[in-house]
């Protein structure tokens, strides 16, 4: 499956060393007036060799409009948007041709297709992950104006999270003053030496990001099978190296009382929000107004710049070498990805309220 969505879908398509990767949006409403430097600087908070943290192959990832956008307003067809690839070495996998890759989709791909592109991981590399930004980032200016807000930013990175964040902090100018994009400036700090200890050792790091939604109307959500969060939940965990979603007060309400997590209402000069926020912005799998909080869990990259053990399709023992060029941590780069993934999920269900 590689479309996304109900009434606003997008369809992802390319690969990490084709010639390259893109998106194909359908249902976005015409006559909508789109700023397309706003399209180029998500994708420059995304693209490759933007610091000393991130892999170093150079991407410029200027995109291009197929499609569905004329005199920079959208028309009402399919938007195209096609982003080519420039600095593909795919030498650097030739030694992985017939051999499986500990903990990547090498071994899942080849037994599923009998064939895959093992060039940077062809269609599971999240070099694909370029053409989800660009939409989201069309999707993020519409709801824009909607009074809709999608901000995220890294909490944590290893060992090292952030318990206490200052509210006041929590705007994209603070989050993108370091290459962490986490808007605590001191934890911040600690984040990247661990991220450049790590590289220096050939290993990787994990870490999560954290999203807010404000401005978020009462009523966006279907019943039981068509429930917000499952909606964003799904987008989150079809990113690359994901492992975990929650929302709200998450897994922490496993350990809570009832009495201690519910939600009250309050009146506040005529309009009704809770005093708490632990159900995350959604109850009954629609959104109460609230601003919408989860986060996401980003297991550590599973290529190691040394020497892994494994086996080749016949089964045989192979050591893969250390070659190619890539993240320590993805998790910096990975924040443009989920504000994108929200932006699109949001404006889909906007959509289909009618509101």
């Amino acid at each position: 499956m590689n479309t996304l969505g109900n009434r606003l879908k997008i369809t992802s398509f390319g690969e990490s060393h084709g010639n390259g990767v893109g998106v194909v949006i359908d249902g976005f409403p015409a006559g909508f007036k789109v700023d397309l430097e706003a399209i180029q600087q998500q994708l420059d908070r995304r693209k490759p060799g933007q610091s000393a943290i991130t892999t170093q192959r150079k991407e410029t990832d200027t995109f291009q409009v197929q499609s569905g956008v004329f005199e920079q307003s959208t028309t009402g067809a399919p938007i195209c948007l096609f982003i080519p690839n420039e600095d593909q070495n795919s030498k650097d996998y030739d030694h992985i041709k017939d051999a499986f890759r500990p903990s990547h989709a090498d071994f899942t791909y080849q037994g599923k297709y009998g064939h895959r592109d093992y060039r940077g991981g062809g269609r599971s590399s999240a070099r694909v992950t370029a053409g989800w930004v660009a939409a989201g980032a069309i999707a993020q200016q519409w709801l824009l104006q909607k009074g809709i807000e999608i901000l995220a930013f890294v909490d944590q990175v290893g060992e090292l999270k952030c318990t206490e964040m200052d509210e006041t902090l929590l705007n994209l100018a603070s989050i993108d003053s370091n290459p962490v994009r986490c808007p605590n400036e001191a934890m911040a700090a600690e984040m990247e030496e661990l991220i450049r200890e790590i590289r220096k050792s050939g290993d990787t790091v994990g870490g999560a990001v954290q999203a807010r939604i404000v401005g978020v109307p009462v009523g966006l959500g279907e019943p039981l099978f068509g429930k917000l969060h499952a909606a964003l939940g799904m987008a989150m965990l079809s990113i690359n190296a994901v492992k975990g979603f929650e929302y709200g007060g998450g897994f922490d309400m496993a350990s809570a009382r009832g009495s201690m997590v519910n939600d009250h209402f309050e009146d506040v000069d005529g309009h009704i929000q809770t005093k708490t926020n632990f159900s995350g912005g959604i109850q009954g799998g629609i959104s109460n107004g609230m601003p919408i909080t989860f986060r996401v869990a980003f297991k550590p990259v599973a290529t190691l710049m040394q020497p892994q053990d494994s086996i080749n399709e016949l089964g045989e023992s192979v050591t893969i070498a250390p070659k190619g060029r890539h993240d320590p941590c993805v998790v910096p780069r990975a924040v443009p990805i989920v504000e994108a993934l929200a932006a699109l999920v949001m404006m889909d269900y906007y959509l289909l309220s009618g509101i």
